[in-house]
């Protein structure tokens, strides 16, 4: 299942760093036309989000902790730079981290994006 997202952002910068940290995946694939995606970032409209993958269920959602975590690393953050802008040892961003990806059931920090962006845990 491939998901199709729409960039409609206005700055440059910004567009090349989602396209980057998105296009990491190979099960993204960016479309010319937001009526064709599944999900939309655009400076001008409330992100929109659908998923055909199932939520979370009980017992395995994230915590408000995780959800930083998981925003931070978004942004490209690593261990360290997560710790940092936490206020928490790189150790246990590392930890947290570990404890996302388990959660979502992905092996990597961009699926683990990917995934929060499907599911709606990620603001756009």
């Amino acid at each position: 299942m491939r998901l199709r997202v729409y960039l409609g952002v206005i700055d440059a910068a910004e567009r090349r760093r989602l396209r980057g940290l998105l296009g990491r995946d190979a099960e993204v694939v960016f479309v010319t036309d937001a009526a064709q995606a599944d999900v939309v970032i655009d400076d001008a409209a409330p992100a929109r989000a659908v998923s055909s993958a199932p939520p979370a269920e009980a017992g395995t959602a994230l915590t408000p902790r995780e959800l930083e975590v998981l925003r931070l690393m978004a942004d490209g953050l690593g261990n360290k730079g997560i710790g940092a802008a936490l206020s928490i040892s790189a150790h246990t961003a590392k930890y947290h981290v570990a404890s996302v990806l388990a959660k979502l059931d992905v092996h990597s920090r961009t699926e683990a994006v990917t995934r929060g962006l499907r599911e709606g845990l990620l603001p756009l």
